[in-house]
């Protein structure tokens, strides 16, 4: 038994981002697409820079790279009071609040899941030095399109925000991930900081998983059961 997901997004123009690339548009496919449509060098999905600029670099435990801030060494070594050379998921939430950037555990769980790739819940020097510059560039974004300085960002501004990152989702979409991450359970149709964070985490998984399985770039994909339930269940249980 198979499971068809299809989902069209609607076109739009990014802001400046670190994370440099155009929105998930499947009914306009980049001119160069790996082979698909016509050849050419690039990836139908380009990834993105490397650096600390993207809020999803993609990492691999390892020692801080040259430069760190002390201040973020420092901050790491606190937390690992083991020396282990990695810090959990309590541990990394503590470290987090330190510099006032209060999450819950499940956008901690997020995190280091779309961090690490995996499920150990162990995050080493190198990915925390990024994530915890991911996370300022994060709060850029969220800053950028809170214009009204509330401390929340409303329904167009999450679609303006998450089009910045390069993604393009409908209105339906749009609708229920303000419901899911409102704290007030969709009474305010607006989600605070930390619920953002959560919200683009899981977007971001989502869209990377599915685009996986959608390589004609057709904007469906067809998926087993066990397919599906493993896309989506590490986020619900994150």
């Amino acid at each position: 038994m198979a499971t068809t997901v299809a989902e069209a997004a609607a076109p739009g123009q990014p802001y400046d981002t670190p994370y440099a690339t155009a929105p998930y548009n499947p009914e306009k496919p980049p001119k160069d697409s790996h082979g698909h449509h016509g050849g050419g060098s690039s990836s139908a999905y380009p990834p993105p820079p490397p650096g600390y600029g993207s809020p999803f670099a993609s990492l691999v435990p390892s020692a801080f790279p040259p430069g760190t801030d002390p201040n973020v060494v420092a901050c790491f070594q606190l937390a690992d009071q083991d020396g282990s050379g990695s810090i959990d998921d309590k541990e990394l939430q503590s470290a987090l609040s330190s510099y006032n950037q209060s999450f819950s555990l499940r956008t901690v769980h997020l995190l280091m899941y779309l961090f690490t790739n995996s499920n150990a819940r162990k995050i080493g020097p190198k990915e925390f030095a990024s994530l915890f510059y991911s996370l300022q560039s994060w709060r850029g974004i969220f800053e950028k399109f809170d214009r009204d300085r509330s401390g929340r960002i409303d329904t167009n501004e999450l679609r303006e925000a998450l089009l910045s990152l390069g993604f393009a989702v409908s209105p339906v979409v749009l609708d229920l991930l303000v419901s899911k991450f409102d704290k007030t359970g969709g009474k305010t149709k607006a989600i605070e900081y930390d619920n953002f964070i959560e919200c683009c985490l899981t977007v971001k998984g989502l869209t990377e998983k599915f685009k996986e399985k959608d390589t004609m770039y057709a904007g469906s994909a067809t998926f087993s059961y066990e397919a599906f339930m493993l896309t989506v269940l590490p986020f619900l249980i994150a």
